[in-house]
Formats: C-alpha cells, structure tokens, sequence
C-alpha cells in the first residue's frame, strides 16, 4: 500500500495554445501540510484544481488513496474526501452562514430543510477547532478571516480527510493569519492532510512539512522544510535572489495634492464607520494607512474614489472639491486606482487583457481617432506593458479571466500607474501575488512617488506599509488612532495603535513632536 494519500504522477495540462502545466508532480501523506509553492502562473492552482476535478488533465495520473482516478469532477473528488478552499471563496453574500454552509447538503425532516439539526452539525466543528463563527449573520456582514473559517467548514461537513487552501492568508490580516495556522494545526494533529498553496515563504517556514516548488509549470523539486531556507526556496521559485526592502527616496515632499477634511462615511458595519477623518498626502511621498481589516479603510478609500458617499465633510485633489463626484470625473481630476478587490472593481475579467490595460483611456488618443478606434496603437500600447509588467501568458488577447490571480493583479497595476496620475490610491497592492511581483509592484510604486505623484498605500501587510510609506496614518474604528514617520515604526507600536491603545497614541505623538 502507498505512503501517499494522493499521487500526481507527470501531469500535463493544456488550455488551447496555453501549457498551464508542463511536468506537474506532487505527492502528500496522511496528516502533513504539504506546501505548493511558485510565482503566480507557475501551475500550482492548476495542479490542485486538476485534483480536485475542476478541470480533466490533457496528460498523466492521478490516485488518491491508492486508486488510479480515470475520471474526475468535483463530486467525485468530494465522494474521494477532498475539499478545496478557494482563493475566491464560493459563498453567496444574502445568505446566513448557516446556509451557506449547508448550501446543496441540506439535511432534511420530512419535506422540510433540518435546520436544528443543521445548527448541531456545524456547531460540532465550531466548537471543536474554536472557530468562532455566527450561524445568522449574512455572508455580507462577517469578515475575511471569518468568510474563510465558514469555508474550512463546509468541506469538513462534507467529509473532507484531504484539504486543498489557495492562496488562504493571501486577504487575511497578520491576526487572521495566526488564528487560522491554529486551525491547520488541530486539523493536522486528527489526521487531515493540507495542501497549503502559497507564494508567502515566512508563512511557508512556518506552517509546512514538506514544500513543492513549481517553475513555469514545471516541478522544481520537493524538500523537507528542516532543509531548506526561503533565500533556497526563492531561487527555486524564479532562478535569482529576490529583494523585497525598498531603497527609499526621502527627498523632501511637495504641494497637497490630496486633503481629506473631517470626512463622516457611512458603512454597514458600525466598526467600518468613518467619524470625523482628517488626513493629507503630498506630492512625492507614500503615505500607509495600517489598520486591522473592516476598520474604515475600504470606506475611506471608496469615498475619495467615488464609490462611496461622503454624509459630512470634503475631499479636495489637485486644488479642486470631488466630494461625492463620479469616479469618472475624480479620474480625470487626477487620480489613479488600485482597488482592494481587482475582480469586482479593478477588472472585466469576461474582455480581453488588452481590453482591460486600455478602458480607462479608450475614448482617448492614441487609442481612438475621431468616431475610430485605432487598434493598431491598442495592440503596440498592450505588447509593450505586457512586457514591461512580465504579464503570462504574454498574449494580450486572452480572456483576462485565463491569468493567475497575481497576473491579473499586474495588469491592474500596469494600467492605473502607466496613466502618471497625480494621486495613486493603492489598496493592497500585492495582495495574492507571488515574491516576484511584489518585488515589481513595490518598486512601481516607489518610481511613481519619484516622479513626483503622491500615493496613498493602503495594506494589512504591516511589512509592506513600514517598507514602503514615508509616513504612517493607524486607524481603528472609524478614527486615526496615530501617525508617524516610518522610521520610528515597527510591528509592536503599530499593533497597540490597530487595537486602539490610547496610551500609546499619546507616546507616539510626543515621539512625532521629537522628531520634528
């Protein structure tokens, strides 16, 4: 009998003219967290959606438990005890979490959904793995981090002994993290086998067994984590060193290019609600804003983009009032736009990554002449930022929906900084993209405040923020809690102010006074 719960033996999959996978292998034992790991379009997603039947391999084996699978679909593979947590969470937002949970598995009394029994099922699990979960709340109002335990447990009531999570802490604050690597860990300890895909080596280090590394859907090889360092696990991923710690420029900042002047903002979740807000980005500088996820920072960031109304106060960018003006309108004042969510509002993903590199600037020269489209200068103006952005598949027509998670994330990044707006709003930036791009994506936004534009970095990564920022702005609940030059940051004074510590916003701001 096999070592191997699953066996994936010379897998190939193709997708028209597209080799997502090339020489896929990858093997996991009963109670291990195996680790997956490769810059975004290496394969690794693919692999584990080939696994779990999402879509049939063009070549190679796969067995789970022993047995050889000639064929394979979701349901087979939930039948086989393998369940998948999404990087995209499958959840329906107007549904409880009760229902969702039970969504498609509903127990039955008679002619009538169990719910009690339902609420007995799923409060085993809770209790079990502590995973803090509220059965009636509506998808829309709970968290990410929650969102995601909701997930872990509907492939658990299913069954699941073998459990695939993409990407998992890719939209999880550093808190959510740790809860969750508690979670794995009880998993692991009764005998479940997790298949960890990631591109966060620290996270890797510290939560694996053993670690695959996939290259241009290749496999690199497989190590056990006591033998391996991430400098070693980098040159697997992409073939050279990888330097994530910005030389920054600290050349003295310009004009206000942006004023948020005693902003109220409504929200659904009265811990999001903006009260009373007040802040500044000049022109030449990086300002982070750092905080735990559902603050007031998605709020924040929507009012000052248009897609959220202000109740109380004014937005001013380059000189003018855009308070409560179209997004359209913000845009052509001088704005440019990452958003937290590409999928929802950074993306078509149905157009092609050529449709989507040129829409904000399509009714604009040189992309259009007169009444004409000029296709000819959309084709020449999307080759060149595929190139310059290392976007793969490198073929601009594709569907956007065909890119990896962190590809699609370049052509956002391409598109927003390639317009040399004045202000640069980016909401977490790298997130779900792999150490390579955040290399890239890091050092754009460092050229863009050398070239005089002011950014406004909003990230859970506190690393990230204290890499990137010149000065930090903390807000909890609604309010700033502190802020301070990034020299005087780290991940302990900027914890105390996320959880709201007065005491510490007092220290920090005679500590600014200092350093002025």
């Amino acid at each position: 009998m096999s070592e191997y719960v699953v066996e994936m033996k010379d897998i190939v999959k193709d997708f028209g003219e597209v080799h997502a996978v090339k020489d896929g292998q990858f093997t996991l034992k009963k109670g291990e967290i195996h680790s997956l790991i490769g810059e975004n379009g290496a394969g690794k997603s693919t692999m584990m959606k080939l696994l779990y039947g999402m879509y049939p391999i063009t070549a190679g084996e796969i067995y789970i438990n022993g047995e050889h699978m000639t064929k394979l679909d979701p349901k087979i593979a939930i039948n086989h005890g393998i369940g998948m947590v999404h990087q995209e969470f499958m959840l329906v937002n107007e549904l409880t979490v009760l229902e969702n949970v039970i969504l498609g598995f509903e127990p039955v009394k008679g002619m009538t959904i169990d719910f009690d029994k339902a609420r007995k099922d799923i409060q085993h699990y809770i209790d079990r793995y502590n995973m803090e979960i509220q059965l009636d709340k509506k998808v829309s109002q709970i968290s990410v981090g929650e969102a995601q335990r909701v997930e872990i447990i509907k492939t658990l009531m299913r069954g699941a002994e073998i459990i695939i999570l993409d990407e998992p802490t890719a939209v999880l604050t550093p808190q959510e993290t740790g809860k969750l690597f508690e979670i794995l860990f009880n998993l692991k300890a009764e005998g479940k086998s997790l298949v960890f895909i990631s591109h966060k080596l620290n996270e890797v280090m510290t939560i694996s067994d053993r670690i695959s590394v996939m290259r241009q859907g290749t496999y690199m090889g497989t190590v056990n984590k006591e033998e391996t360092s991430p400098l070693d696990l980098t040159k697997k991923m992409i073939g050279r060193e990888v330097f994530l710690n910005i030389e920054k420029d600290y050349s003295k900042a310009g004009e206000k290019i942006l004023e948020v002047k005693d902003v109220w903002i409504p929200s659904q979740k009265e811990s999001s609600k903006i009260r009373g807000m007040s802040l500044y980005v000049r022109a030449g500088e990086i300002v982070g804003i750092a905080g735990i996820d559902g603050n007031g920072q998605s709020e924040l960031i929507e009012a000052i983009t248009g897609l959220r109304r202000v109740e109380k106060g004014s937005v001013i960018l380059n000189g003018k009032d855009i308070t409560n003006k179209t997004p359209r309108r913000i845009r052509e004042t001088g704005l440019a736009h990452i958003p937290e969510d590409r999928n929802t509002r950074g993306l078509n993903r149905t157009m092609s990554i050529e449709d989507n590199l040129v829409a904000v600037e399509l009714d604009k020269k040189p992309f259009t002449s007169g009444i004409f489209m000029n296709v000819s200068e959309q084709d020449k103006y999307a080759d060149h930022m595929v190139k310059e952005f290392d976007i793969r598949p490198a073929d601009y027509k594709l569907p956007t929906s065909s890119l990896s998670g962190g590809n699609a994330q370049k052509v956002v990044v391409a598109r927003e900084v390639s317009m040399n707006k004045p202000l640069l709003v980016a909401s977490q930036p790298t997130r779900g993209v792999d150490i390579g791009a955040i290399e890239s994506i890091r050092n754009t936004l460092e050229k863009a405040k050398k070239s005089g534009a002011g950014v406004l970095l909003v990230s859970a990564e506190l690393e990230e923020i204290i890499s990137l920022s010149d000065r930090i702005i903390v807000i909890h609940e609604g309010k700033i809690t502190g802020e301070m030059p990034a020299g005087e940051a780290n991940e302990n004074n900027l914890g105390l102010l996320m959880m709201g510590a007065d005491d510490q916003v007092e220290t920090d701001k005679e500590g600014e006074k200092c350093h002025e």
